[in-house]
């Protein structure tokens, strides 16, 4: 299958392209009450009757945490050469305070050893989403204590684990933690207040800020800190100047919120103006910026589709059609007067659109944004309503042809000069899929959730043939 793009764009990757999978803790892990582990918000969240679908929580998730050496296994037989994974906060550090509980770490340990035994390089993402209960309790990420609680818990982290494992990422997708959870309250900790939302977006800069810093200063130099970002590509319904305006504003919330401080040292002062009927930011205090501008090593980018706005009709009365889940609390501060709009095209089981087009232009983006600055696609998958056939197998050719496009428009990037040095597939395996509960499988590996069993889709076999060859089988041979 030609790259519909540009069929002359060469379909085989660098040597030393990093072919990997990702999951988080909460998603897969289980085990939420052994070995020291307390409560985070995403255990009182998913037990909050109306939080998520079915009632559905990751007690046991796809019981990874018992699990661990089969699904390592897996990814060696599958021949990936990377695996991302985030550290529960709470089994390290149960709490969010004090010296770390080491059965927590040890399970960290053994599961890096078991990368390494079989030569897939481990990443480690500290934050996603995972908040210890106690800390939200004590006011959350609103709260700048917040950010110096993670730093201590990032020094643990890399003291533990820093001697085996190279690459690190401070936090996941701020924006959602931020905006989802403090904002429309579709994720933990389900709050409503856009103040309290703009409040946790700086002090989750300013955690990625302090514990790069923390990480640093207890790892070997040949280590790499990033952090990875749910960076939105914004496109207007029209060339109308509102709607012009409205793609600055919505950019400035999605994007500009995190990588003007994170790699420029500064919110954008539009941003500052759009905002100021909420807040004066009097929460951003001198040395703030200086914090959160750390040098970063590599830069994560995660990308599903695409969002298209325009100014709105304040009094118009309409759902918001931005792929973020039902709320009548929007997630975007002092924006209600823009609207979100289907963007034309496929849709994963997720309703976003299949869209290859916005990877390729977000790379873009932040290797102007950011030259010479390594990226990374930490995440990108999609979602499909996968079945096991009577065979035994899982055929799920949509998703073989969403990894083509996708993974073509990385390497149209790097063609044209982008430095794209890996890719994490979203997920590994069938998971817990946070407020739609066990409803959405975004994984490459099926998991039967009755019995746990594991089984590779069609998918999985044709991202491994890519990863063990460093081109792009043609979607037809699956």
């Amino acid at each position: 299958m030609p790259d519909s793009e540009n069929p002359a764009t060469p379909v085989t990757f660098p040597p030393a392209f990093l072919w990997g999978a990702a999951t988080s803790a909460y998603q897969i892990e289980g085990a939420v009450r052994e070995d020291g582990r307390t409560p985070s918000i995403w255990d009182t969240f998913s037990h909050t009757p109306g939080k998520t679908v079915g009632g559905d929580h990751g007690d046991i998730a796809v019981d990874h945490y018992h699990r661990y050496r089969d699904d390592v296994a897996l990814m060696a037989e599958l021949g990936l050469g990377a695996y991302r994974f985030s550290m529960s906060w709470s089994r390290v550090q149960p709490t969010g305070r004090g010296p770390a509980v080491q059965k927590g770490l040890d399970f960290y340990r053994r599961l890096v050893d078991e990368l390494l035994a079989k030569n897939i390089k481990p990443a480690i993402t500290l934050y996603h989403w995972d908040l210890p209960q106690e800390l939200e309790d004590a006011g959350g990420w609103p709260e700048r204590d917040t950010a110096y609680r993670f730093a201590e818990y990032a020094q643990i982290a890399g003291e533990a684990l820093g001697d085996r494992v190279e690459q690190w990422i401070t936090v996941n997708e701020p924006w959602c933690s931020a905006f989802l959870g403090y904002a429309s309250g579709v994720h933990a900790p389900g709050r409503t207040d856009p103040v309290a939302s703009l409040r946790a977006a700086h002090h989750l800069n300013l955690a990625h800020g302090v514990g790069a810093s923390a990480l640093r200063s207890v790892m070997p130099a040949r280590n790499t800190v990033a952090v990875s970002l749910n960076s939105s590509v914004v496109r207007p319904l029209s060339q109308d100047p509102a709607d012009l305006d409205a793609v600055r504003r919505i950019d400035d919330l999605a994007n500009g919120v995190f990588h003007g401080p994170m790699l420029h040292g500064a919110y954008p002062e539009s941003l500052y103006r759009a905002t100021s009927s909420l807040t004066d930011w009097d929460f951003v205090l001198d040395g703030d910026l200086e914090l959160i501008n750390q040098p970063l090593d590599a830069l994560g980018l995660n990308y599903y589709t695409p969002s298209l706005v325009s100014a709105a009709d304040v009094s118009a009365k309409a759902p918001r059609a931005d792929g973020h889940g039902a709320s009548d609390h929007s997630p975007w501060p002092a924006a209600d007067d823009v609207a979100f709009h289907q963007t034309p095209g496929d849709r994963t089981e997720m309703g976003w659109t299949i869209d290859p087009t916005g990877l390729h232009e977000l790379i873009m983006r932040y290797t102007r944004e950011a030259p010479g600055l390594p990226l990374y696609i930490t995440e990108n998958g999609a979602a499909y309503d996968d079945k096991i056939d009577s065979d035994g197998r899982v055929h799920d050719p949509e998703r073989v042809a969403y990894l083509h496009g996708h993974l073509s428009a990385v390497r149209r990037a790097i063609a044209d000069g982008a430095d794209v040095r890996g890719y994490y597939l979203w997920s590994l395996m069938d998971n817990f899929e946070w407020a739609y509960g066990y409803g959405k499988r975004f994984g490459a590996v099926y998991v039967d959730y009755a019995t746990l069993e594991r089984t590779p889709k069609t998918s999985a076999r044709w991202y491994g043939r890519a990863a063990q060859t460093g081109t792009l089988p043609e979607v037809e041979a699956v």
